[in-house]
């Protein structure tokens, strides 16, 4: 295949010189509303990806198009899950897309079936889940346990605390809630403390995961729990399991019930597929809940193979994302998703994003000339239209937007107020806002005045279930794929999080100078 730089493609020339298109312009009157009907990608589970807020027309479209093409980019994603070694900064394979089904040829490494992996270590876990909902694993009383407690730091917390939340009320009103769960992940003593206070430790099942089985954090919050169930007379070896490597010093161990095992083909940020996700969530909704979150995660993946941009949600929303980036010169991105169960999904999307495309060096680890990926951020809708969306609408920075919006409520719980329902007026609050951010507004007061061409996209889905919320998760993730493809950097590796742990561990050996040994003493460490 061709690995070329961004700059270094004839597409990308020729997209530069393209007439940019006037948002405001194209969304106003009828225009709008006929791309509005029109720009639209259907995606798995019903939803649709909707981009006719976006700076783009049918030539730029075409462009676009054009640059897919020529940077190779899905048959870049045909040789990820393949099993080439994509990651080239750790010369290692990328296998997520393998948790969730087998989109090509059988992957084998020392003589090991990596799909056949997976699926062993999601049966094992469903096993373990069922064993625990009916009462055959039970506490040293022989009590059933109640809670679960995941430990784990950046992808072993971000993603699968956002699914967890995502899925928690839905599982409540549909009877599939088996078991409460809480995460702890900063090392700092008050976040394990402020979980621990008041549980019922006796009947809680607590999920170490970390891959090595050496990452400081999680294995001082782990002591920490292992420190509070000593405390209270219990055994920590009836109460905690892992989910690591094979070869980790937390497999086989005596100190767990049980290990589940994942490997180093697959990356934190993207590892809620995994045995990460799995324990945890299988535990707390039960493992046919899990397995249908998986299942709209593969659909989702067999849509990313398509080459035509228009019928491909993923490759079109990744190659606008670089068209903003790196044309039109946007450099950050608001997600926001008017759902209150997707409150921590913009932090999960934060690590997923800018922990693999914060680049500044290709994927041979030469310097790229040209910008990568974009800061996230944001927050559910309509919490944030009164935080700081005043900076959004009329500010100097031109934010591009990531709309999510579900056409009916989670909980099924509403009522009808002056008219209409919550969940209406919710939706209100979406179409408005695109059109907002869009059109914009004229008005003699310079203070009250919006100049619009805010751009922005929407994905819009019937209602957020365990399967559409896979949809959801996959779409990002082969969103950043694509991205990182097109900038020709490796989007998963994350050299960029080691240098601090290893000043980190200096300071606690007293190994400082210079300013790091001030520091340390203005910590008083």
């Amino acid at each position: 295949m061709n690995w070329k730089n961004l700059d270094e493609l004839k597409a990308f020339d020729a997209l530069k010189n393209t007439e940019p298109v006037n948002v405001r312009d194209v969304m106003t009157g009828s225009n709008g509303a006929d791309r509005v009907k029109n720009y639209s990608v259907p995606m798995a589970e019903g939803m649709a990806y909707n981009y006719a807020a976006k700076a783009v027309d049918d030539k730029i479209l075409d462009q676009l198009q054009a640059l897919a093409d020529e940077a190779e980019l899905t048959q870049k994603y045909a040789a990820l899950y393949n099993g080439e070694v994509i990651n080239t900064g750790e010369k290692r394979l990328v296998l997520h897309h393998l948790c969730r089904s087998q989109l090509g040829k059988d992957v084998v490494v020392d003589g090991v079936n990596k799909r056949e992996f997976y699926t062993t270590q999601q049966q094992r876990i469903a096993e373990f889940a069922n064993k625990v909902h009916s009462g055959e694993l039970t506490n040293e009383k022989g009590e059933p346990y109640k809670i679960v407690v995941q430990i784990g730091i950046g992808g072993s917390d971000l993603g699968p605390r956002a699914i967890y939340l995502a899925l928690e009320n839905w599982a409540k009103v549909n009877n599939k809630l088996k078991m409460e769960a809480k995460f702890i992940s900063n090392v700092d003593p008050d976040d394990a403390s402020a979980v621990l206070y008041g549980l019922d430790v006796e009947h809680a099942l607590f999920i170490l995961v970390s891959k090595s089985g050496t990452t400081l954090e999680t294995l001082t919050n782990g002591a920490f729990v292992q420190d509070a169930l000593k405390k209270a007379g219990l055994d920590p070896a009836k109460h905690m399991i892992a989910v690591t490597s094979e070869t980790s010093p937390l497999a086989k161990n005596e100190g767990f019930m049980d290990a589940f095992y994942m490997d180093d083909y697959i990356g934190g940020r993207y590892s809620t597929s995994s045995a990460v996700g799995c324990a945890v969530l299988s535990l707390a909704f039960g493992p046919d809940v899990y397995a249908d979150f998986l299942n709209g995660a593969a659909k989702a993946d067999e849509t990313a193979k398509d080459p035509d941009i228009r019928k491909n949600a993923a490759l079109l929303d990744a190659l606008i994302g670089v068209y903003e980036r790196n044309v039109l010169g946007y450099d950050t991105t608001a997600v926001l998703p008017y759902s209150q169960a997707l409150s921590r999904f913009p932090a999960h999307l934060q690590q997923l994003d800018m922990e693999s495309n914060g680049k500044s060096v290709n994927r041979y680890g030469d310097p790229v000339n040209y910008v990568t990926g974009p800061i996230i951020f944001g927050e559910p809708g309509t919490n944030g239209q009164h935080s700081f969306y005043q900076l959004l609408h009329q500010g100097k920075t031109i934010v591009p937007l990531q709309f999510v919006g579900f056409k009916e409520s989670q909980m099924g719980n509403d009522v009808v107020i002056e008219g209409s329902t919550s969940q209406k007026k919710l939706c209100a609050n979406v179409s408005a806002q695109i059109v907002a951010f869009a059109c914009g507004k004229d008005d003699d007061n310079p203070n009250k005045r919006f100049d619009g061409g805010r751009p922005s996209s929407v994905i819009i889905g019937e209602k957020l279930t365990p399967a559409s919320l896979g949809t959801l998760l996959a779409h990002f993730e082969n969103k950043v794929m694509y991205q990182g493809f097109t900038w020709n950097i490796n989007s998963f590796d994350q050299e960029g999080v080691q240098l601090g742990k290893v000043l980190a561990k200096r300071v606690l050996a007293h190994d400082t100078d210079g300013a790091l040994a001030v520091y340390s003493d203005l910590f008083e460490i």
